[in-house]
């Protein structure tokens, strides 16, 4: 039933590196080496299987994986699915319109944001058990809303948001030569719509 894949593929296709910086959808076709179903895939990452399956429909459809057969589980039947290769490589060349780029910009910033959670969340375990272990841990956190009108809005904040944090770095960025040792701080600073949990849409 395991049928011969590619040990990498290039993506030169827009639609398929637009599918590929969704993180949901890279983690569901890195599982898939090996034939896998739906409920499998769901089971190992932690989500329903009618999400799976709709990102399964999305990655079939972007030739990113295929159906490689069914097996008969109690009283229903189970597709398989297999990535086509087990790695893939964005090409720097894939041609893309300046709307399909602004897109991936969006997706890779999202795609980002999920990675520097997960970090946020493992360096901050770590520190938790630092601090089981009596040591002192100083930390500090900030969390603001703010009202972005349209896009021109939204930019124009980014870019002075940008600017404002270069310029405080650089007040507080100690010298290579300088003698006096500074304990190093991680810094993440992230913007993001607000989800309107009730509705589904953003705020």
């Amino acid at each position: 039933m395991t049928e011969d894949i590619l040990e990498s593929l290039r993506i030169e296709a827009p639609e398929q590196a637009m599918a590929l910086l969704n993180p949901l959808r890279a983690d569901i076709a890195a599982r898939l080496a090996a034939p896998a179903s739906a409920a499998e895939v769901a089971r190992a990452i932690g989500e329903a299987p009618q999400r799976i399956n709709y990102h399964l429909k999305a990655l079939e459809k972007a030739g990113l994986v295929r159906r490689v057969g069914t097996r008969q589980v109690r009283n229903l039947v189970e597709v398989l699915y297999q990535a086509v290769a087990k790695t893939f490589i964005l090409s720097d060349q894939l041609g893309m319109k300046p709307e399909t780029v602004r897109r991936l910009k969006d997706q890779g910033s999202l795609s980002h944001l999920v990675q520097t959670a997960e970090r946020i969340k493992q360096d901050a375990l770590l520190l938790m058990e630092h601090s089981d272990e009596g040591q002192d841990i100083p930390s500090a956190s900030l969390q603001f809303q703010i009202a972005l009108r349209d896009a021109e809005e939204r930019h124009a904040f980014v870019e002075e948001y940008a600017a404002l944090v270069r310029q405080l770095t650089a007040k507080y960025r100690k010298p290579a030569n300088e003698a006096e040792p500074a304990d190093p701080y991680q810094v993440v600073l992230a913007v993001y719509p607000q989800i309107d949990q009730s509705s589904g849409g953003n705020d």
